[in-house]
């Protein structure tokens, strides 16, 4: 009995979880494509400087150093530059989608930056669109499928242990 309750509550923790995925996943995507706007301000800056001096972003680049200040600053650019790059390739992966297929790309809500600020600003809420009991189902059964799953092993795993004589 104290088995399906456990069960039953891990189920309704992993179903509430699951169904805030939704609303998460917009806050996200608001805070990545401004992100991505940001970001790419500041290296289309940095492209005109280069353009502006006959180079190109890599020669400007490798230009950068000499000083412990500006070796610096490179290493800045070069994190801003990358970070502009993947943030702009999951934007562009993710824009227009639904939330199924947001979730089916999770692996692209990785930023720990904007999914810090978007969680700071997400207020969980109870699911009351179709998409979202839909995650909450999922989210119950996974929840307490894992839970009865590892329930399972132990109690095998208990079981096959030899009597001490």
């Amino acid at each position: 009995m104290i088995l399906r309750a456990v069960t039953l509550a891990a189920g309704l923790a992993g179903g509430f979880g699951a169904a805030q995925f939704p609303a998460y996943s917009q806050q996200y995507m608001q805070r990545l494509g401004g992100a991505v706007d940001a970001l790419q301000q500041v290296v289309s800056d940095f492209d005109t400087s280069a353009k502006a001096e006959g180079l190109t972003r890599g020669g400007a680049l490798s230009q950068m150093q000499g000083s412990a200040f500006v070796e610096r600053r490179r290493a800045d650019m070069t994190r801003t530059i990358d970070r502009y790059d993947r943030l702009r390739a999951d934007l562009a992966v993710l824009q227009g989608q639904g939330p199924f297929m947001r979730a089916y790309h999770g692996a692209r809500f990785t930023d720990p930056e904007i999914a810090a600020r978007a969680w700071q600003a997400f207020q969980p809420a109870l699911p009351l669109s179709v998409t979202s009991v839909i995650f909450a189902g999922v989210g119950f059964a996974v929840s307490a499928g894992g839970l009865r799953a590892i329930l399972a092993v132990s109690r095998l795993r208990r079981r096959r242990k030899p009597m001490a004589a």
